[in-house]
């Protein structure tokens, strides 16, 4: 028997492809649903995964001792060996760039390092790595930990007092368009034996006078100042700032600031307000510093003479002396008037006078006359 075959009608066929073109997208469909699912899943796992860092001195068994920085005093010529341990204590393998540079302070005063990729030229390059060079990197898997010998080799020619830098571990990845450096550093000072010079000293000293001028009682005085390391030591230092008026009698004072720790050269500029002080007229801003070394080594601890200065600012009570003016006017005005009243008065007897004289004189004429007529 031979089968026989039809072709299919046109209803049928445009049936069929129907039924095609919803499968395909069907499956279009749950493949743009796994996307989605996927994708979240994708970023957070890219989330999860943490970069962090840990870096701090170490005794020589490679242990944390406790130490904040590193902390050393030698003479020329010395070598000081050290070490740091480095810790990786993110969630993802990363390449560890262990670096010695230099400290500054920046424009806030603050104490900062030199930038990963700056060349360093002081303490920062008289350390050396297990390679020869101020700089070593290796990478570390999460958790895993490295200590990093060091040898600090102080030049001839050091120049006496405080060299401050610091060991920074840093870390570099890839965020968007642009690379992220992580770093952590660690403050290293070295103070170079010699003739230590040790003193802050205050420049640019200015205060003004800020306040309502209806309200002479509410004002504040506003305290402008410029602190210096002029010496070779670096130092912190509290700071008292007060305000007196007529014969040094006390206004007002701010006690119990601090100034953070200025290196050999470094300043700072400050401004700071004493609030509640009256508008006296004269008054007197004092400043006075009393530096100190920081950090817990005892042996660099040394007395370091405060420092004090002072400036005048003239401070007018508006409203008073607008008061006073005004009362003032008020009698000279007063007195004016007294005088313009008391000519006037005079002025009007004076005429009135005159007018009498003048009326009886005309009445003697008057009568004169009629006298010589009846004769």
């Amino acid at each position: 028997m031979t089968a026989v075959i039809f072709p299919a009608s046109p209803a049928r066929r445009a049936v069929r492809g129907i039924r095609r073109a919803f499968v395909v997208a069907l499956i279009a469909a749950l493949a743009l649903v796994g996307v989605i699912v996927s994708a979240p899943q994708a970023a957070r796992a890219a989330t999860d995964d943490t970069i962090g860092i840990s870096g701090v001195p170490a005794a020589a068994d490679g242990n944390p001792d406790g130490r904040t920085r590193f902390s050393y005093a030698a003479d020329p010529g010395q070598q000081i060996a050290d070490n740091y341990l480095v810790r990786n204590t993110g969630t993802t393998a990363q390449s560890y760039t262990i670096l010695s540079t230099d400290a500054f302070n920046d424009d806030s005063g603050e104490f900062a390092l030199l930038e990963t990729d700056a060349q360093a030229a002081d303490i920062g390059n008289w350390v050396q790595f297990e390679n020869g060079t101020n700089r070593l990197q290796f990478d570390l898997a999460p958790g895993d930990s490295r200590v990093v010998p060091f040898t600090v080799i102080v030049p001839a020619e050091a120049t006496p007092g405080d060299h401050a830098g610091g060991i920074a571990a840093s870390v570099k990845s890839p965020s968007g368009q642009v690379t992220l450096d992580r770093r952590l550093g660690t403050r290293m000072y070295l103070r170079v034996s010699g003739d230590l010079q040790a003193g802050l000293s205050l420049a640019g000293l200015s205060a003004s006078y800020i306040g309502d001028w209806w309200n002479p009682f509410t004002g504040a005085v506003r305290v402008h100042y410029t602190v210096e390391n002029t010496g070779n030591i670096a130092l912190a230092s509290n700071i008292t700032v007060g305000a007196t008026t007529w014969f040094g009698i006390p206004t007002g004072g701010k006690q119990g600031d601090g100034i953070p720790e200025l290196l050999p050269g470094g300043t700072r500029t400050y401004e700071t307000d004493l609030p509640g002080i009256a508008s006296w007229g004269y008054l007197s801003a004092n400043i006075t510093l009393n530096p100190f070394v920081e950090g817990d080594d005892e042996t660099k601890r040394m007395p370091v003479s405060a420092t004090s200065r002072d400036t005048i600012l003239i401070a007018p009570p508006w409203a008073f002396l607008i008061v006073i003016v005004l009362i003032a006017g008020f009698v000279v005005f007063r007195k004016w008037r007294s005088k313009v009243d008391a000519k006037r008065a005079q002025e009007w007897i004076e005429y009135t006078e005159a007018e009498a004289k003048r009326k009886a004189e005309a009445e003697r004429e008057v009568v004169g006359a009629g006298a010589g007529i009846d004769a």
